[in-house]
């Protein structure tokens, strides 16, 4: 191959079994077109910035240049242009990217049955098409492992910044004001969630680092989302947190133990320093049979049952994108309170799977999971299939297993909020079918050399 996306490959033998195994004299190497960012990567990052990081919201200022629509179009335009063929739409042909489709379609589909089908067509057209058009350009942009490393640092220092922020302008006091409420775009609960999310990005790049000062700079960020992640209380956070900390000291082998668990380490004590013991009050509740969430009329063990309801009435087209609100205004057994003047909560579902089982029916919850199943299976750790072991695999093993710390990290936290359409997954999403891409990319120039 000729052009910029091409990979190199230098004195490539075989194996006994038949995989390719670099000469002694030689690694195979991918080319160096991805040494510096370009103006595609540096808009996609822009982009991630705003939609993930709401940095824009963070700094009013930035409003004026109105970056969130400069960055996307600009990313669209800059894709169209590019002659790349590792940018080209055939080159992220995966059964992820294919589910991913499938998703927005069923959306598209299901809109003319929504409650409230003009807002479900605002929505689509609106938000979601954006959002995954963008995973897509996410996953095209990318055009070797140093891109995709760049894109995940983005998440990583986008949560740092959101974190700090936050630590600066927003305070929590005593009695019910412990925990911090509504921030920018997120409220509390999201914000735990982006956070674990971000962790195991800042422990690749610490150890990615070559330098103390390139190290204790990740560490530092690390400290500060720890510490903004306590103030939000959240308990499905904790949770998440729980299980993506025992997911990386027992899955990350690309990372040594040592420094797993150091990394762990850092952010317990973090939080065992900054919670209080309102903080472990809350975190004890969490399987209390008199808490709120069990009991209360909108607590979330009731909500769910509702939308299993709701699943059932409508479980091919569901009640559409975005429309769960609705449903609990017209279709529960509350509704019928309405007409005697009785005001009733429009929950939110608080359960990521639940929302896109009721708002787009089971065709739409099989497309969800294939897409998420896929994106982990993308991020899967492959060993001893490419030349030279893992320092020759086109995608660093340590970056691809902190991926996966990270969707898993999200998939735990969206158990217990309303995550299908945020702007977080489907990054996440976009970098699983980047690396599908590289290796698949990588693959079939050892096939034409074998």
């Amino acid at each position: 191959m000729s052009d910029a996306g091409s990979i190199r490959i230098d004195a490539v033998t075989h194996g006994s079994r038949g995989w390719p195994v670099a000469a002694p004299s030689a690694q195979p190497t991918t080319s160096t077109f991805d040494r510096e960012w370009d103006p595609l990567l540096a808009c996609t990052a822009g982009f991630v910035l705003t939609a993930v990081g709401r940095v824009h919201e963070l700094f009013p200022a930035l409003n004026v240049v109105r970056p969130a629509i400069v960055t996307g179009l600009l990313s669209i335009i800059l894709f169209m242009l590019d002659g790349q063929r590792v940018r080209r739409w055939r080159s992220i042909s995966t059964g992820t990217t294919i589910w991913l489709v499938a998703l927005l379609g069923w959306s598209v589909v299901s809109i003319p049955a929504a409650l409230s089908a003009g807002h479900s067509f605002d929505f689509v057209t609106g938000e979601y098409v954006k959002t995954v058009g963008m995973a897509l350009i996410v996953a095209c942009a990318v055009r070797g492992a140093r891109d995709l490393e760049r894109l995940a640092a983005v998440v990583f220092w986008a949560a740092a910044l959101y974190a700090a922020v936050v630590l600066v302008r927003f305070d929590v006091g005593e009695g019910s004001d412990w925990r911090l409420g509504r921030l920018y775009y997120y409220d509390a609960n999201d914000f735990a969630t982006f956070a674990v999310a971000s962790m195991p990005i800042g422990l690749y790049l610490a150890r990615r680092a070559r330098s103390w000062i390139g190290r204790a700079v990740p560490v530092a960020a690390l400290i500060v989302i720890s510490a903004a992640f306590v103030r939000s209380g959240s308990r499905g956070g904790f949770l998440a947190l729980v299980v993506t900390a025992l997911f990386i000291v027992l899955s990350l082998r690309a990372i040594s133990i040592g420094k797993r668990i150091a990394a762990v380490a850092v952010v317990a004590l973090v939080v065992m320093v900054a919670a209080t013991d309102r903080y472990w009050n809350a975190m004890g509740t969490i399987l209390s049979d008199t808490d709120y969430n069990q009991t209360a009329e909108s607590g979330r063990l009731q909500i769910w049952q509702r939308g299993v309801g709701y699943v059932m009435q409508n479980p091919i087209l569901g009640v559409g994108a975005d429309n769960f609100r609705a449903a609990e205004g017209r279709l529960s057994p509350m509704a019928m309170r309405q007409q005697y003047g009785v005001g009733v909560r429009w929950n939110a579902p608080h359960d990521t799977f639940l929302q896109v089982a009721a708002e787009l029916g089971l065709p739409g919850l099989v497309f969800f999971v294939l897409m998420m199943i896929g994106a982990f299976r993308d991020l899967h750790p492959r060993r001893r299939t490419w030349p030279g072991g893992p320092r020759g695999a086109p995608v660093p093993p340590a970056l691809k297993q902190a991926l996966r710390a990270s969707l898993l990290g999200f998939v735990v936290g969206s158990l217990f909020l309303s995550l299908a359409y945020t702007a977080l997954l489907y990054t996440l999403v976009g970098l699983a079918i980047a690396t599908s891409k590289l290796e698949r990319r990588y693959r079939r120039s050892l096939a034409a050399v074998a």
